[in-house]
């Protein structure tokens, strides 16, 4: 397997996936594929790419797979000692900064991912947009991976604010299905996270 001097040294050999973020009326939901590819060889077809960082907060991330563990251990660490400190559950906006922090601080080794953190800040709810150096841009919708572009424009085309979260759920696996169909290095079924009011469930759809 090639390291990561070699991932960025080499234009052809990119991380592939599928990842989209939408807010509706009550909630946000995440989505992804489950495809791991580099370039045009798949190594794996059954990856986790969606994760539930707290009760109200979700993650989905388009990159390395190392790299993207990593953060999802960071996280899930200092959402547990920020809780440990305080008695209360870390916010959406807070995890983001906090995620915006590490990468910064790795950017001369950087993290390859693309990462979009969904969820609860108070009574508010959002999807924030990281790349890998730590930029974080707030959205009512957004996409990453190598599957972005066709993503977004179906996104672009129907999302709507106030949105119910049957119209949202029907949205994201649009976006995602269309992307599978003209991404190669997509596919291989598709992941749902609805972070909500009422509850977090995780769903799972064919691609």
């Amino acid at each position: 397997m090639w390291s990561k001097g070699e991932l960025l040294g080499m234009g052809e050999i990119v991380p592939g996936a599928t990842v989209v973020g939408i807010v509706y009326d009550n909630g946000v939901i995440l989505g992804a594929d489950r495809r791991a590819a580099y370039g045009t060889f798949v190594i794996g077809k059954s990856v986790k790419k969606i994760f539930q960082i707290t009760p109200r907060i979700g993650l989905a991330s388009a990159g390395l797979i190392s790299d993207v563990q990593t953060i999802v251990r960071e996280l899930n660490y200092h959402a547990r000692m920020f809780k440990y400190n305080t008695s209360r559950e870390i916010t959406a906006k807070a995890l983001s900064k906090l995620l915006s922090n590490i990468l910064f601080a790795n950017r001369l080794f950087p993290l390859i991912t693309q990462t979009l953190i969904g969820g609860f800040t108070f009574d508010a709810h959002g999807i924030y947009v990281l790349d890998a150096l730590g930029s974080v841009i707030e959205d009512k919708y957004a996409a990453a991976g190598s599957g972005t572009e066709i993503a977004l424009g179906i996104l672009e085309a129907e999302y709507r604010d106030g949105m119910n979260k049957s119209e949202a759920k029907n949205l994201a696996l649009k976006a995602i299905r269309t992307a599978l169909e003209r991404d190669s290095a997509s596919g291989n079924g598709i992941d749902l996270l609805i972070i909500d009011r009422a509850g977090t469930v995780e769903e799972n759809y064919p691609g």
